[in-house]
């Protein structure tokens, strides 16, 4: 089996940074897509920063500019850089990755929250 633990999400003022990791652990042979999705309270779930394993990135709207996605494949880790965070940032943040063991399967981490306030 495999699992996705999510971290690095806390408190931060508006302006501020933060910086979220997705460590995959398992029985993996690769992996190929991931991306971080985020859910905020009354909202429908959201694609963020998608990365595939060449390192072509995509990005929501409105994350573009503040937000980059990058990924250690030696370390089956992803990473979220978020700069300039604003309240609207605000939400339960989850890894979701596409992960070859015997099968491919997609999964996903338990989520890790990230408040943007003052």
């Amino acid at each position: 089996q495999v699992q996705l633990v999510e971290s690095g999400g806390g408190l931060v003022q508006p302006g501020g940074s933060l910086r979220l990791s997705c460590a995959a652990s398992g029985n993996i042979f690769s992996i190929n897509a991931m991306g971080w999705y985020r859910q905020a309270p009354g909202k429908e779930r959201e694609l963020v920063a998608g990365i595939n394993s060449g390192g072509s990135t995509d990005y929501a709207d409105s994350v573009k500019g503040r937000f980059t996605i990058s990924r250690d494949n030696a370390k089956n880790t992803m990473y979220l850089q978020m700069n300039s965070l604003k309240p609207e940032d605000t939400a339960v943040y989850y890894c979701n990755a596409e992960v070859r063991t015997e099968i491919r399967s997609n999964y996903w981490g338990q989520g890790t929250q990230v408040t943007v306030s003052s």
